[in-house]
């Protein structure tokens, strides 16, 4: 990780020590890697639709585009992640037949799922309108974040 990943994440972790509620953690993540990571465009948390296990819907996000407001678990890089329970990074969405558009703009993405006591509780989904933003040290931080929230999840 660099030393921008580094400082952002000690930020997260401080804020998470005080965040009023998950969302408010969230929506703290979500704004702050908008800012801060330029090819960072879309930065959103899905989460489980606690009426549908079977849906992820949209949580806190930040971005210039409106994202899609409900994902069924069999749809998208968001329920590919879902169902494999891993991390799913596409360098380039026109050519990955999942890919399900928030935007044309988008050139790559990410998505991280978060777990809680072993049960999917959402994801972080990262989207760039840059092909090959999500290298090796970008995964891991990515991966860091969630797992801030992931943590959080799991003492509130």
């Amino acid at each position: 990780m660099t030393a921008v990943h580094e400082e952002l994440l000690r930020e997260f972790q401080h804020f998470s020590k005080t965040a009023l509620n998950a969302m408010s953690l969230m929506e703290h993540i979500a704004q702050h890697l908008h800012e801060k990571m330029t090819r960072y465009n879309w930065v959103g948390f899905y989460l489980v639709d606690p009426e549908d296990e079977n849906v992820l819907v949209v949580g806190p996000f930040v971005g210039s585009f409106t994202p899609n407001a409900r994902i069924p678990l069999n749809t998208g890089l968001c329920g590919a992640a879902a169902r494999t329970g891993k991390i799913v990074v596409v360098d380039d969405v026109s050519n990955d037949p999942r890919y399900l558009a928030g935007s044309s703009m988008v050139s790559s993405e990410i998505v991280v799922p978060i777990f809680v006591r072993g049960k999917l509780a959402g994801e972080l989904d990262i989207e760039s309108y840059f092909p090959s933003t999500f290298t090796k040290p970008e995964q891991e931080f990515a991966e860091a974040c969630a797992r801030v929230v992931e943590r959080y999840l799991a003492t509130s």
